[in-house]
């Protein structure tokens, strides 16, 4: 998986360089999809780039920016790549750094491989099932893809003394999610309440800064396969709230169930 881990590591970094020089300009072009989702020139730029870089691995791909493909024949893929390459364009827009470019290898429905670049913080995760979890922060330093993986440390870091913390979303909170939080303030007194945007949520609890991501609200495939294999991969579950099984892919409807994200 090395091979596959370093084309990943490398088009989540040179997506980030698009996305940043469109980030900076400020010029977003911003268009409304059919979901009423938004669309920038920097989610384009990104899929370009990472498509070029993924097509090497004769792997299909699966992206939120080019999902127009038949449920029959992804049924067909037994490995696949799952991408979002902006995960959070509303914090995109909104200019708040909360953004990320998701890179999964899906294996019979599980996530075996996920890369997250962040591209603002100048943080990387990535975690795979024979090498664990890790995170890198390179900030303005100029690495190799290769530098990254081999300066990054693994994870968990040992959490602090804190409180029980939770990770909810930024733009997407529900009430459901606040009844949840009641019920574990009920259960532990002291709660934090961290709001995040994009699959940093994910990322959150997988590195031990967070306790728990409830989330009961629409989510897609694409903006959960990388962050869960980071999360497994460091100790964490991310659990079909109704089934208590972990999440798959490549389904049917992409759609994703309502899940938890916590640590074990």
């Amino acid at each position: 998986m090395k091979v596959e881990l370093n084309v990943a590591v490398e088009a989540a970094l040179e997506a980030g360089k698009a996305i940043m020089k469109i980030y900076e300009s400020g010029d977003f072009d911003v268009t409304v999809k059919g979901d009423d989702s938004p669309l920038t020139r920097a989610d384009v730029a990104s899929h370009e780039v990472i498509m070029q870089h993924l097509k090497t691995t004769g792997i299909p791909v699966l992206s939120e920016e080019g999902k127009a493909i038949s449920t029959e024949e992804r049924q067909s893929w037994k490995t696949l790549w799952i991408v979002d390459p902006i995960d959070g364009t509303k914090e995109f827009i909104k200019r708040n750094g909360e953004f990320t470019v998701n890179i999964a290898l899906v294996q019979e429905g599980r996530p075996v491989l996920g890369v997250i670049f962040v591209p603002v913080a100048g943080d990387l995760y990535f975690g795979t099932t024979e090498h664990g979890s890790h995170k890198a922060s390179a900030g303005s330093v100029e690495w190799t893809p290769e530098e990254w993986v081999s300066n990054a440390q693994s994870i968990p870091f040992d959490a602090d003394d804190r409180p029980h913390t939770v990770v909810a979303s930024r733009s997407h909170m529900s009430a459901e999610t606040e009844d949840y939080i009641q019920a574990l303030r009920d259960e532990f007194g002291e709660v934090e309440l961290i709001s995040k945007g994009s699959s940093l949520k994910l990322c959150m609890v997988a590195e031990g800064r967070a306790d728990c991501y409830p989330r009961f609200a629409p989510t897609m495939e694409w903006d959960t396969a990388a962050g869960q294999a980071i999360c497994t991969n460091a100790g964490c579950e991310v659990l079909n709230w109704e089934t208590s099984e972990e999440l798959d892919y490549n389904r049917d409807n992409l759609l994703n169930p309502w899940f938890l994200v916590r640590r074990l």
